[in-house]
């Protein structure tokens, strides 16, 4: 039975952001960073993934996150 998980882009955006949010990772930090919370046997169709949409393992997470909105926590223009 192959057990592989599909990675997309969009689950792997999905998965930073909530990496991001939970103070696990750092924007700043290099994408292969995300290695450590990937099953090691999934990590080749990671990288595949990122690749094929001109993702380096040394760009930043925050790459991955340009879609992120902000919120106005100020009220103010």
């Amino acid at each position: 039975m192959n057990t592989t998980v599909k990675y997309n882009i969009e689950v792997i955006k999905k998965e930073a952001l909530q990496l991001v949010k939970k103070g696990l990772i750092n924007r700043q930090h290099p994408i292969y960073t995300l290695c450590k919370y990937i099953p090691h046997r999934e990590w080749v169709n990671f990288e595949l993934e990122l690749e094929k949409n001109e993702f380096l393992l040394r760009d930043r997470i925050i790459d991955l996150l340009n879609h992120e909105s902000w919120e106005d926590d100020c009220g103010c223009i």
